[in-house]
Order: C-alpha cells, then structure tokens, then sequence
C-alpha cells in the first residue's frame, strides 16, 4: 500500500518506487491516497520555501531553491502520507528516503494521539506546504466510537519533519503536543480531503469534517460545534484560527466538507476561494477574511428527530448558487418496473421526511436529500478564470437512513474496529456502523438502493454536470452527466449508451483551448467537454473507475491529459491500478 512510483512524463516508463510497507490492515475503508506533494529544499535555513501538491493551491512567490540535480541530497523531495498515518519524504531523483526528514526520512503523525487502531487513523489526500511547513490532516473512521482519535491538525518542517505546530482545537491557545500523561482532544472533527493554501497570505485554509460520530450531536464541545463542517484558515507560521465559515450548524447529515476550496481571484482584485458542498450550495468567500461574497440566507429547517433540542431553527444558504433540486417528491420515485416503483412509494410515504435537514430518527428511516454523497465530493470544480466560469460536477441523490437503538445493535453484533484493523468494517457507508458511546448506531442505505436490483429508488438523472457564471451564478449550461453502458440491475454492465446521469466523483480539468477533461462517472468513460455548450466532443473507455481529478501537462512540446483509473468500492467501479495518459499526434 501506499507506493511511490516515479514515471517518465513523455513515456510512462518506471524510474523508480519506493514502498513504505504499508499494511492492508490499515485501509480505513477505502485505499485512497489522492496525490503527492513535491517541495524544493531552501537554500538556506533562513530561505522560504517554493512547494505544491497536484490540486492544491501552494503558490512559488520566487524563493530560491537548490536546483534539483545537484550533489545536495533531497533537494527536491516528495512527501506523501500513508493510510497508517506517516509522512514520508523522498529523494524526487532517486526514490531513497531523505535522512534529514525526522527518523530515516518519515514521521509518525499519531504521537500524541493515545490508543489508536489500524485503519483509524489514515492520511487520504496530500499533505500542503506553506511558510516551509508541512500541513497535513487525517481520515477518522466514521461511525466507530465517539471516543475515536483526535481530528487534530498538524504542521512539520518541510527539511527537518519537526513538529511546528498542532490546531487541536479542544485546547484553545496551545499549539504544541500535549504534555506527559495527556493527548490530544478525542472525537474532534478531522479533515481527509485537500487544504488549500495562500503562500502570500500565510494561510491554510481546510475543509473540515465531523465529529467523530456523524449521526449524534449532543455530546459535542462548543469547540466542535464551533468548527464542525466548516471552512477554517488557519496561520501557517503558528496555527492559529484566523476565521472560519461554518456550511452548516450541528451537523448530524454527515455533510462533511468532501471538495477542496479553490483560490481564485475575481474580477478588481478581490482574492477569493470558492468553496462547494455536499448540499449543493456553491460559496465565494473573500479568503483573507472568510467573508461571504454574496448573500447568505438563513432559513427555517426542522427542529424534531432524537434530539430537537440540539436542532437549529435556522440552517445557512448560499445566495450565489445552487447545484440541489428544490425538493424531492413522491412522483420522483422510479423503478425499472411498476412493482419498484410501487416499493419505493410505499418506502417514501413510510418515511420520515420535512424537506432539507430532516433531522435522524428511529422509530422510522428518514430520508436525507440530498445524501452525504449529494452535491459536490472529493475532486471539487473546476475554474477557468479567463472565462470566468465555474464547472461543477454533481450528485443528486438521496439516503434511507435509520438508528438503530443502542441495544438492538448490540443483539446485532454491531462492534468498532479494533486491534485487528480492517477486518470488513466500514464507516457511515451502510448498515452496522455502531456508534460506540452514544444511544444509537446508524444504518445508512447510501443512495436509497433497492435490496434486491441495487437500483436506485430516485428517478435519474443521478448525476450532472454544470457551468455557472462566477460573477453573477447564473446557470450557462446544465446536462445529465454519465451513461448506462456500466450500470444495470443486479451490478450488471448492460451496454446501454443512453445518458442519464450516473453518481459521480472525481474533477476536471479546463484547458485553454476550450476543453473540460474530466472522467468521475459510474461508466468508466474519461471525456473532453465544449465549455461553451456542454457536449462530449470526445470520451474513450478506462480499465478501471476514474474516481480521481484528471491531470494535465506539457512536456517535450507536447500536451499530455493523465489520470489514474483506480475505480471505487463506493461507486461500485472497477478497481484498477492504471495510470492512462493521452495526448494529440506529434504532427
């Protein structure tokens, strides 16, 4: 798991791999990894740094370097973490681990946490440099125990891999590890997806998680409710909270902050970042202050469920844009025959649903609309700030979700993980997460599937993809986003070349030329899509699911686009390990 293998850009030859000897054990409950991080080495200690991650937003204000190449070892290094939760540095010529990077070139990110097991604590997506640190957040299991490992946020010398600063934000004005005999807050929200960061602003801005438990909300601090599901820069030179912007209040929907907020700046100046969500809304904050763009628009959201004491009366909209339907109806029910569709109605009457921010219950499933894989997810938008259009990629589907009382689950043997690491557990994903330490485990039917067709209970399309005017969110173009050629009853891949719209995840690409290279579809196609109208000018199969951003480059005169079609458990893809690059004839 978790090897580092360097191609030649024009040729895909290998050049070199380093294997960290990372244990299958530790898959939290996907093998994801999503990028490296590459960083030139000061020439000097007093020298800042030039860095960035593939789709992060580090930015070279012209620092020098050691030029790569040279006797200096590790000048250039990249740094990747592990699912087993180590930061790794090595040598980007030679693939040998940097000895001047913490022990034997790695560090081990769980100090300070306490009692861990394999697969709890899982770096997923690429560390991000800033001010000559290392930022790096981690993947906390979902649903396993309110008591699971701190979400803490943590910063290394890029050179050295000394700690430079932990965000640990159940103790507020230390940024330092704890203290002998203590560690870091249990339970806090994490963040697994991709920061971002201003290297002129010297800020790092995350996407922060849940608690550790998604479906229960009272025994969270005030800190966690302060932080839960929100944007947060925080000052890459200390870690401290410059401001946040909180996407939703008390969150038990497992709405977490899945896409990585993109720097842009608009038209006058004004730098912002443009932040999407599960929910569908679309964010423009200005990213020195966090302060929304556009309007924002508190409405009333229902107050029942389990805990209506904890509800808000109120839940934040964005005024600027929206990829979410405006509700879902007993007539968007949809079966392959009448008796699905019948099944499904009866499934929608007998649930519990008031719109948006249905709070959980347990007497009955509620329907959660859109799902926690609804809106936007991992691989955000794509911008293309010469155009001045945003382009998002997007679900629309709903989830079927129960909890389960706290001794019914336990007549179902529904345990956390343990010492054992991944033994079939999983997250908030489906039936068995067991919320250890709170009154409730929770069963999540993700997509509201039918058991026996896996077929959805929703009407297409599932899926869309969008181009939104970035000054005014004004919709350009709107299109059903995916075919059926993979997708069928009873998983089978029937060939059918319809579009409808398929669940997707994964981001584009927009080249100067005019193009959206981007793959994220259940239907395995990678496509160039005209920005100005929305067609598929071109698409070609992969071997396995394009569940990742498309990549693109120049190298010996040529374009090449390149993505790694790894598939996902999740979407029910092909699981591969190929990396596709294409690119025009030389001539």
């Amino acid at each position: 798991m978790n090897i580092l293998i360097a191609l030649d850009a024009q040729t895909g030859a290998e050049i070199w791999r380093h294997d960290p000897q990372v244990s299958t054990a530790a898959i939290p409950y996907s093998a994801s990894c999503r990028g490296v991080t590459a960083y030139n080495r000061p020439l000097d200690s007093g020298t800042q740094l030039s860095g960035g991650t593939q789709g992060s937003s580090s930015q070279n204000r012209g620092a020098p370097v050691v030029p790569s190449g040279t006797a200096a070892n590790c000048a250039m290094r990249i740094i990747e973490g592990t699912l087993d939760g180590r930061l790794i540095a090595v040598d980007a010529e030679t693939g040998r681990p940097c000895a001047d990077f913490g022990v034997n070139g790695e560090v081990d990110i769980k100090e300070g946490m306490g009692q861990t097991y394999p697969g709890m604590v899982a770096i997923t997506a690429p560390p991000v440099i800033v001010r000559g640190n290392i930022v790096t957040g981690h993947q906390v299991l979902d649903g396993q125990r309110n008591s699971a490992p701190s979400g803490v946020i943590q910063a290394f010398d890029a050179v050295t891999g000394e700690r430079a600063w932990a965000w640990d934000m159940g103790r507020p004005g230390e940024n330092g590890p704890p203290g002998p005999g203590e560690q870091f807050t249990r339970g806090t929200p994490n963040m697994w997806t991709t920061a971002s960061t201003d290297e002129e602003l010297g800020l790092v801005y995350l996407p922060m998680g849940n608690s550790a438990v998604d479906y229960w909300s009272s025994d969270r601090s005030p800190q966690e409710n302060e932080f839960s599901t929100a944007l947060v820069a925080l000052d890459g030179e200390t870690g401290e909270p410059r401001w946040r912007f909180q996407t939703v209040y008390k969150d038990v929907w497992d709405y977490d902050l899945g896409s990585q907020a993109t720097l842009v700046d608009l038209p006058g100046g004004t730098p912002a970042i443009i932040l999407p969500s599960k929910q569908g809304e679309i964010y423009i904050l200005d990213r020195r202050t966090g302060r929304p763009l556009h309007t924002m628009i508190e409405r009333a959201v229902p107050q029942s469920g389990v805990e209506p004491a904890e509800r808000t009366a109120t839940q934040p909209y964005s005024g600027f844009a929206t990829l979410r339907r405006p509700s879902l109806e007993e007539r968007d029910m949809w079966g392959m025959t009448p008796i699905d569709q019948m099944i499904c109605r009866i499934q929608y009457r007998q649930s519990a649903y008031d719109g948006y921010y249905t709070p959980p219950t347990s007497d009955r499933r509620w329907i959660q609309y859109p799902g926690y894989n609804g809106g936007s997810d991992w691989g955000s938008v794509a911008i293309d700030p010469r155009r001045g259009v945003i382009y998002a990629n997007y679900n629309d589907m709903p989830n079927h979700n129960r909890l389960v009382p706290r001794a019914v689950a336990n007549e179902k043997g529904w345990e956390p993980r343990g010492p054992q690491g991944n033994q079939g557990g999983g997250g908030s994903e489906g039936e068995g997460s067991p919320q250890t330490g709170t009154p409730f485990a929770i069963d999540v039917n993700a997509g509201w599937r039918l058991g026996l067709t896996g077929l959805l209970c929703k009407e297409p399309p599932y899926g869309g993809i969008r181009a939104i005017d970035m000054n005014s969110g004004k919709t350009l173009w709107d299109r059903p986003f995916g075919s059926a050629r993979a997708n069928g009853p009873w998983a089978l891949a029937l060939g059918i070349p319809f579009t409808i719209g398929t669940p997707n995840n994964g981001g584009g690409v927009v080249t100067a030329g005019g193009l959206l290279f981007i793959a994220a579809t259940t239907d395995n196609l990678i496509r160039a899509i005209d920005v100005e109208t929305g067609e598929t000018v071109w698409s070609d199969v992969l071997p396995g699911g394009g569940q990742a951003n498309v990549m693109t480059y120049s190298q010996g005169g040529r374009q090449y686009v390149v993505i790694m079609a790894g598939g996902h458990h999740f979407m029910k893809t092909p699981v591969s390990d190929a990396i596709v690059a294409y690119a025009l004839p030389r001539n």
